[in-house]
C-alpha cells in the first residue's frame, strides 16, 4: 500500500474529530437546533463519517509535502523609507 495510505489513516481520526466537534457545536449552540439535537447528532456522526477519508486524504497529501508552495510577495516599502 502507497505510503500516502498510511498518512491518511493516522490523519483521518483528528479530521473526524474537528468535523464532528464542528457539527455538535453548531448544533447545540443554535437554538432552533438544540431543539432537535436527539436527530440532529446522529445525523452529524454520519456525515463526519462520511467526509472523513477524502479530507484525510486530502491532508496527507498536503502533509507529504517537502516544500510548502507559498504565494509571491511583494516586499511593502516601509513609509518611513521614502
Amino acid at each position: 500500500m502507497p505510503t500516502r495510505f498510511y498518512v491518511a489513516l493516522l490523519a483521518s481520526l483528528p479530521v473526524n474529530a474537528v468535523l464532528f466537534g464542528a457539527a455538535a457545536i453548531a448544533i447545540l449552540s443554535i437554538p432552533a437546533l438544540s431543539a432537535h439535537a436527539p436527530r440532529l447528532i446522529p445525523n452529524a456522526v454520519l456525515a463526519s463519517v462520511l467526509l472523513t477519508p477524502p479530507i484525510a486524504w486530502i491532508v496527507a497529501g498536503r502533509m507529504m509535502l517537502r516544500y510548502w508552495p507559498k504565494p509571491e510577495r511583494k516586499p511593502v516599502p516601509a513609509p518611513w523609507r521614502r
